[in-house]
């Protein structure tokens, strides 16, 4: 299945708001023996794992997006998980 920008746009909003759950989870239950690194790579590694399996769910891979929606997705994580990391620093 060819993914449409919308289709890419609705699963990019859905991811944000999942990761931004979890974050909120993974922050409130924070141990001591754990930093804040750790949360970092948690987050960036679900992010990229629910990404998958959102697009598989739409029969797609982002092994078959063209390089524009790619460069989308790598902008919006950033952006999605700067904002959450700032959010949790102060």
């Amino acid at each position: 299945m060819v993914l449409t920008n919308e289709v890419l746009d609705e699963i990019l909003l859905y991811l944000d708001k999942s990761i931004s759950n979890l974050a909120t989870e993974a922050f409130s239950n924070l141990e001591l023996g754990e930093g804040f690194s750790s949360i970092e790579n948690f987050l960036q590694n679900q992010y990229d794992i629910r990404l998958e399996n959102l697009l598989v769910g739409k029969n797609s891979s982002t092994h078959h997006l063209e390089s524009g929606m790619k460069n989308k997705i790598i902008q919006r994580k950033q952006t999605t998980l700067d904002n959450i990391f700032k959010q949790y620093k102060n």
